[in-house]
């Protein structure tokens, strides 16, 4: 089977080729498993951060990828959960404890890091964490939503918000597109309010609906409740705890923060923006429940992601263009039909 293997850790930069396109052996269930034949994977901001050593693969080489569509080719023993030919995703959480808590377990395996993942036209799977893909959503469209729509999901749980209550988003990428979208059908009579750097994708936030967009230093016209950080920065983080009402919570929506601009932190104003009772909460991976309950409330809710495909002999293209910061939605691997 075609794969991209990942064989070395080191910067990305503009002519980097961290992966190469191999053949490799189409690997076998074991019990409990299920192969899948991959149709679509979703390139997340993860990807860099096991290539460039935040999150380091445990073993090299490996098949990166964890926003994984594919159908059922085969079944190890015992696996029953998935019929021949369903078309199932898997995304982040390959394997853990199984615990309302198996986010923080030691347990906790990741897909295309802790094991072979998506970037390959087949993949093993632990039957217990695939889901079915609702039937509204192409493979495309599905693959964002096992990543960075669930994570998405959890960080908006996490936030604590009601109805009415104004909601910011600082980055805009492909999860906020998702959280943006699933804010709006969860608390429809609250402002969502959307920090970016770019001006395209502050346009395209006013597009999704959101009731404000700004630069990461700028104000909103009302002190959110919550804010959902899902950038890979330092500042942004300083930033949204100065934006926070009091008593309001940010929610860190990123498994690595980068080192570029962590000295920022050194300047945190305990006064302007910790006191009054601020929250700072961060996202620990996702959980099965996560996913089990985001796929069908996403189909419900109408969302869409905005994608931009390529070959899976692409993959290290997508890489690059998603380190320069240029993203309009998410990207996507078209592995197969």
């Amino acid at each position: 089977m075609k794969a991209m293997l990942l064989t070395k850790l080191g910067p990305l930069g503009r002519n980097s080729e961290p992966l190469a396109l191999v053949d490799l052996p189409r690997p076998e269930p074991r019990d409990g498993e299920i192969l899948l034949r991959v149709r679509a994977c979703g390139v997340c901001h993860t990807e860099l951060d096991e290539i460039e050593g935040r999150t380091p693969p445990p073993r090299l080489p490996v098949v990166p990828g964890h926003e994984v569509v594919g159908v059922v080719e085969r079944r190890g023993a015992g696996a029953t959960r998935h019929a021949l030919g369903a078309r199932v995703g898997v995304g982040w959480i390959h394997r853990s404890s199984g615990a309302d808590d198996e986010n923080l377990s030691d347990a906790f395996q990741a897909t295309g890091r802790d094991t072979d993942g998506g970037y390959a036209e087949f993949m093993i799977a632990d039957e217990r964490y695939a889901y079915p893909i609702p039937q509204q959503f192409t493979d495309l469209e599905a693959a964002p939503l096992l990543c960075a729509g669930g994570v998405g999901y959890r960080a908006l749980r996490l936030c604590g918000i009601a109805n009415g209550d104004t909601l910011g988003l600082t980055g805009f990428g492909g999860s906020a597109h998702l959280v943006l979208q699933l804010a709006r059908h969860l608390y429809p009579d609250s402002e969502v309010y959307v920090f970016a750097r770019s001006a395209a994708a502050r346009a395209f936030a006013l597009e999704l609906g959101a009731a404000w967009s700004g630069g990461t230093d700028a104000r909103p016209p009302r002190a959110p409740h919550a804010i959902v950080d899902t950038t890979p920065a330092w500042k942004p983080v300083l930033a949204a705890l100065r934006c926070l009402r009091p008593g309001g919570r940010l929610v860190i929506n990123a498994i690595r923060k980068e080192d570029g601009d962590r000295r920022l932190m050194a300047d945190i104003d305990y006064d302007a923006q910790l006191w009054r009772e601020k929250e700072l909460k961060t996202v620990a991976n996702v959980t099965a429940r996560d996913l089990r309950e985001f796929l069908p409330l996403a189909a419900a809710a109408g969302i869409r992601a905005n994608v931009q495909s390529y070959a899976l002999g692409d993959a290290n293209k997508a890489l690059r263009e998603l380190k320069a910061g240029n993203v309009r939605g998410a990207k996507v691997l078209h592995i197969s039909s």
